[in-house]
């Protein structure tokens, strides 16, 4: 199914390069982004390339909804950072949004080369597009919970591009995604999804995303006392379940199980 699904996608690209370039306006091609502005309600599939990157990743469940991420170049991302969990060793690059004070600091380390905020304290939308080694970081800015309402463009989901994986960490998501934000996003190897059932979204608009996007490494995050159960039985028989002993998870493209699999570190 997945390889069918790869074969229209490319059947698809002469005829909608144009739509793709509208979308990648990064100064860095995006190798992720999907051509969804020509296939509206596309569900996304992860495949592995013939000349995919040789390389792996290492994703540690640091707290809450920080993932530590250390790519084979010895670049270390802290996504949701706060500074309470995921500083030591002290990360190169870290995200934030500005949901709660448990998701972003306004005092980070200076030792930090890369601070990448959900938001932008100027105004408008958030617009990253930054290369650290051998990996590349962007965002697609959300809207954000606030006391007045919805705030547009005051929040992001990340995406982490590195060793032929594209990781999404989807931070503190307070709506539904539309098409432009799928297409936005393009193919998610591994998701990052909060699944507190309430604080974000409920776990049946949580669960839709997750299936539309369609990952093949789902990560549990943000559970709060929310029963892990909750969220797993509503995923369905498509998806598998894989609790680990451990904090951490080494991937690689090639290595990327085939059913979809949610993934609970200790700790979630």
């Amino acid at each position: 199914m997945r390889q069918l699904f790869a074969i229209v996608i490319l059947a698809a690209l002469a005829g909608v390069a144009p739509a793709a370039a509208q979308i990648a306006d990064a100064p860095v091609p995006s190798q992720c982004v999907a051509v969804a502005q020509s296939l509206p309600r596309v569900t996304y599939a992860s495949f592995t390339p013939a000349q995919a990157e040789q390389g792996v990743v290492t994703i540690t469940y640091a707290g809450h909804s920080t993932y530590v991420i250390e790519t084979s170049g010895g670049v270390r991302i802290a996504t949701d950072f706060s500074g309470h969990y995921g500083f030591d060793p002290l990360p190169r690059v870290v995200t934030m949004n500005k949901a709660h004070g448990t998701h972003y600091t306004h005092t980070p380390d200076p030792g930090i080369e890369h601070v990448l905020r959900g938001w932008n304290p100027e105004g408008g939308p958030a617009r990253h597009a930054v290369v650290v080694d051998d990996v590349y970081i962007r965002n697609v800015p959300t809207d954000i919970r606030s006391w007045e309402g919805m705030e547009r463009d005051g929040n992001s989901i990340f995406i982490f591009e590195v060793a032929g994986l594209c990781i999404g960490h989807l931070g503190h998501l307070h709506h539904d995604l539309t098409d432009a934000h799928y297409a936005a996003i393009g193919r998610l190897d591994i998701l990052m999804v909060p699944v507190d059932g309430g604080m974000t979204q409920s776990l049946a608009n949580m669960g839709e995303i997750t299936r539309r996007l369609f990952s093949s490494v789902v990560l549990p995050m943000h559970r709060h006392s929310t029963p892990l159960g909750e969220f797993l039985s509503r995923m369905g028989e498509g998806f598998a379940v894989d609790y680990r002993a451990e904090r951490s998870l080494t991937v690689s493209l090639r290595d990327l199980p085939r059913r979809p699999t949610i993934v609970v570190l200790r700790g979630v």
